[in-house]
């Protein structure tokens, strides 16, 4: 693990001071490789969170240029970039508020081609993508190089949320074997709404990373920010999962992913 500098420690000294995480799991986060996809209102948030938490390198990977009706919602931009590639802005933004850091700003989506070597580079991944094609092909790079992975999507006022750890969970196929009919631009959303589910997303990076708490693992958060009505579900396993059912981790793999990821 990398050693933090008295500028690090004094940046991160009210989360060292929690009990349970101290000096060591902030070294944790200073050595590990954050990817995170999608980079708007979701993945941009999550990103914010975890940069200040000081996770020590960021990949953010997002295609496509920022758009007006973003600005609701993603509060890593500034109204002077719209029309240009958003997740340039991001890793601008971020480096302002935590030059401690190392951010790469990927713009690109997720593609068969580029899928596994984001992913080899990663400790954990953050799938925040806006399409199930993209959200599949991060769930199958992650589950080929046994990388850990915190899954998140909202629609409207509902949102979801869960860790994958192949091999220990559910994957992303077997808990949507038939993927939604669902059009990005199709449904309303608040900024606040994407911003809570963003903070527990990042929370839940955190807690894998560190050790810290008890993570979503087989456990699937549902949210209805309308009604502030929160459920945990238990996803199904499935045995004959096209991409997770042939793998397998002794208990011993299974902590020395959790907890210490980097």
């Amino acid at each position: 693990m990398l050693n933090l500098t008295p500028t690090e420690l004094e940046r991160y000294r009210r989360q060292i001071m929690l009990p349970g995480f101290g000096e060591e799991a902030q070294q944790q986060l200073k050595s590990a490789t954050a990817l995170v996809t999608g980079v708007g209102g979701l993945g941009g948030t999550a990103a914010l969170y975890l940069a200040v938490a000081g996770v020590g390198r960021l990949l953010l990977v997002r295609g496509g240029e920022l758009r007006l009706d973003d600005m609701n919602r993603q509060i890593l931009m500034t109204h002077d970039w719209v029309g240009k590639p958003r997740v340039y802005k991001a890793k601008e933004t971020l480096e302002g508020i935590n030059p401690d850091i190392e951010i790469e700003a990927i713009a690109e989506y997720i593609t068969p081609e580029n899928a596994d070597g984001l992913v080899q580079q990663a400790d954990i991944a953050l799938d925040c993508a806006h399409n199930f094609d993209e959200r599949d092909l991060l769930n199958a790079a992650c589950v080929r190089w046994r990388k850990p992975m915190v899954e998140a999507a909202m629609n409207g006022m509902e949102a979801y949320l869960t860790t994958i750890v192949p091999g220990v969970t559910p994957c992303l196929s077997c808990l949507f074997p038939e993927k939604p009919n669902w059009d990005r631009r199709g449904f309303g959303v608040l900024g606040a709404v994407s911003g809570t589910l963003a903070c527990l997303t990042a929370l839940e990076a955190i807690k894998l990373l560190t050790g810290l708490g008890k993570p979503l693992l087989s456990e699937l958060l549902t949210m209805d920010l309308s009604s502030m009505e929160f459920a945990k579900r238990r996803p199904y396993h499935d045995p004959d999962c096209p991409v997770c059912g042939n793998i397998s981790l002794t208990q011993q793999s299974v902590t020395s992913l959790v907890g210490h990821c980097s």
